[in-house]
């Protein structure tokens, strides 16, 4: 019989929803308890879900509670992170899960001392169609790949989060915000990061908020908001990355992959799902179908429509790994891999030199149909 880990939340402001909704579909997680530094919003959470709203520090004393999502804002990812690891609970961190490596060895040797895990977002490299394209490279669909683009691009987060302050403070900024999804699934396809380069800049001192209550105050802008970046691997691929917020329209694909023997379409890192393409040595792309994988179902209403969503699988893919030993995807060495890669992006820019990545990580083992549906209820 599969072991049920209670879940608390920290954090219960607009990416919490999420969550809630979300962690029940696996069948080793349930959340007992939900807790925010703003208690009206931990009570509202809690009545919405119908989850146990409690004071932070009675959460991490509830021995119901085996791990919790943290689920604050970037700056207090670290503290409240260790404040759960010296309670004795696990921790899964939405992403970035520290602003710094020196804060994650932290979080690592408390954790060991403890054994303890600690994982972080985001698990949308876990979808469906991302697993199927690392499916195609892994049997050599494309041949190997050498190069790629990946481009993340918007107008800002002000257009639709009605508190998007923190976005334009450190720990936020395209990079840091968004640039964990593509750094993450690049990992997943072609393997660790050796040395990155980059520009940087920004458009605007400050952004006009034009969303709920709290329309039209000014938000100042603190990070670069339009980054350019080469990233070298360890395999000799070499991608690029534009990431920004300074940009109202554009036609680049989300992510491109291109290998001795073709070339292959990824679909949005920042989504489970999507449509895959393949071109091979005749130059002509097609559509491929994807596989039954599970976590490609549309299941989610977002206010576009129906999506793949499954949040929480990478946190579901942790707690198995409690039981069994074994290493989990969504691991503290290739979030931290991937935190090294992004603040030395930013590191780049302000020094106007290459920065060679001081950590390393294994892909991820690949998530195939049946041990995604074996975490599913």
């Amino acid at each position: 019989m599969t072991k049920e880990y209670g879940v608390g939340i920290i954090g219960c402001g607009n990416i919490s929803a999420a969550y809630f909704r979300l962690i029940p579909l696996y069948n080793n997680l349930k959340v007992v308890a939900c807790g925010d530094i703003n208690m009206a919003a931990a009570k509202a959470r809690g009545e919405e879900f119908g989850v146990e709203a409690q004071a932070i520090d009675a959460l991490l004393a509830n021995p119901a509670v085996d791990v919790i999502v943290n689920l604050t804002i970037p700056e207090a990812h670290y503290p409240v992170s260790k404040n759960a690891l010296e309670a004795g609970k696990h921790v899964y961190s939405e992403k970035p899960f520290v602003l710094t490596i020196e804060q994650g060895e932290d979080l690592r040797e408390i954790a060991d001392a403890k054994g303890l895990r600690v994982g972080s977002a985001p698990d949308t490299y876990l979808g469906g169609s991302h697993q199927f394209v690392r499916h195609l490279i892994d049997a050599g669909r494309v041949g190997k790949i050498m190069s790629g683009t990946a481009h993340v691009l918007g107008p800002g987060m002000e257009m639709w989060h009605p508190n998007p302050d923190f976005f334009f403070q450190p720990g936020g900024g395209p990079i840091l915000d968004m640039g964990p999804y593509y750094v993450n699934n690049l990992v997943n396809l072609i393997g660790p990061v050796k040395r990155v380069v980059a520009l940087a800049n920004k458009a605007k001192e400050e952004r006009i908020i034009s969303n709920g209550p709290r329309s039209g105050e000014k938000v100042p802008v603190i990070v670069m908001t339009n980054v350019h970046a080469i990233l070298e691997f360890a395999s000799g691929a070499q991608i690029s990355l534009l990431a920004s917020w300074d940009v109202w329209a554009n036609r680049h694909q989300n992510m491109e992959l291109y290998g001795t023997d073709g070339a292959i379409f990824v679909p949005d890192p920042n989504f489970f799902g999507g449509k895959v393409e393949v071109a091979g040595t005749d130059k002509e792309v097609h559509e491929v179908e994807v596989w039954d994988h599970p976590l490609t179902a549309k299941n989610y209403q977002f206010d576009w429509g129906m999506q793949a969503n499954y949040r929480g699988i990478g946190l579901s893919d942790m707690m198995a790994a409690v039981e069994t030993g074994r290493d989990y995807r969504c691991s503290l060495d290739r979030s931290l891999h991937t935190i090294d890669v992004l603040t030395s992006i930013l590191r780049s820019a302000e020094e106007g030199r290459a920065i060679d990545i001081a950590t390393t990580c294994t892909q991820p083992a690949a998530l195939g149909i049946e041990e995604a549906r074996a975490l599913l209820r």
